[in-house]
C-alpha cells in the first residue's frame, strides 16, 4: 500500500484515504487491492458484481507498473 501512494503522485494522480461503502465500491469505474504476496491485484467484480467493463482498468494498470518498477528497483537496490 505505501509504495503505491508513493507512486501514485508520480502518475499525476491525487491520492486520498478515506473510509468507503460497498456501494461506493459497486458503483467504481476501477478498482484494486494491495497486499504483500499479492502486489498490486486488479479487482473486475465484488459480490458477483461486475466493477467498471469487468476488466482491469487503465489507471490500475499504470499503477501497476509503477509498483512493480518500484518494488525491483528496492530489491535489486
Amino acid at each position: 500500500r505505501q509504495v503505491v501512494l508513493e507512486v501514485a503522485p508520480d502518475l499525476g494522480l491525487v491520492v486520498r484515504e478515506k473510509p468507503f461503502s460497498l456501494t461506493d465500491v459497486y458503483s467504481a469505474e476501477e478498482a484494486f487491492v494491495t497486499g504483500t504476496f499479492g502486489g498490486l491485484t486488479p479487482v473486475v467484480s465484488v459480490d458477483g458484481r461486475t466493477i467498471g467493463d469487468g476488466r482491469p482498468g487503465s489507471i490500475t494498470a499504470r499503477l501497476r507498473e509503477q509498483y512493480q518498477a518500484a518494488v525491483e528497483a528496492d530489491v535489486v537496490g
